[in-house]
């Protein structure tokens, strides 16, 4: 009998051609993180949000709310930041398509990435004002997409990660035209 192969050289983005499929980890991860809010005592609700248009079907959003919710921030959001991490480790197992759990408390990781974007933005308007390259303190992954997604469309500059692992920064260099 022949052996139909045309999905064996398709390599790790065939999966990620495939439409969409709820598989249950949104609601797994919910209750996760609810279990470990609850057990360090924090006085807080999780909601699932729905997806926004533009989102990626396969991100999970969560939002804390509550009294307890700037002790889930952390301070600079590394509680937040190690909530989301341990929740990602949680929902993505070998062997199943990736999931990308996304966790805010009280709005802060929207602030923070409007209030890092603006920052960007001024910063290069001074890159190109005074033809210098400027260079952010080091920064997490996050944080970086965010400066080079506001910098994109940003005529007069190019970013650029420079460093290794936790010294990761970015550049803002200016170009001439």
């Amino acid at each position: 009998m022949p052996v139909d192969d045309s999905t064996a050289n398709q390599g790790p983005d065939a999966e990620a051609k495939e439409p969409f499929v709820e598989d249950g980890r949104a609601d797994m991860v919910l209750d996760f993180v609810i279990d470990v809010l609850a057990t360090m005592g924090m006085d807080c609700t999780v909601d699932l949000l729905e997806p926004d248009e533009d989102d990626p079907p396969e991100e999970i959003r969560l939002e804390i709310e509550g009294d307890d919710g700037r002790f889930v921030i952390g301070k600079r959001g590394a509680t937040l930041a190690a909530l989301q991490f341990l929740a990602n480790r949680v929902v993505n197992r070998p062997g199943k398509r990736r999931r990308h759990v996304i966790i805010d408390a009280q709005g802060y990781r929207a602030r923070r990435e409007e209030d890092l974007a603006t920052l960007a933005r001024e910063l290069g308007k001074k890159a190109v004002d005074e033809g210098k390259i400027i260079t952010f303190d080091p920064m997490s992954p996050q944080d970086r997409r965010v400066v080079h997604l506001a910098l994109a469309k940003f005529a007069g500059v190019v970013t650029k990660s420079d460093g290794e692992g936790e010294q990761r920064r970015v550049q803002i260099i200016p170009v001439r035209r």
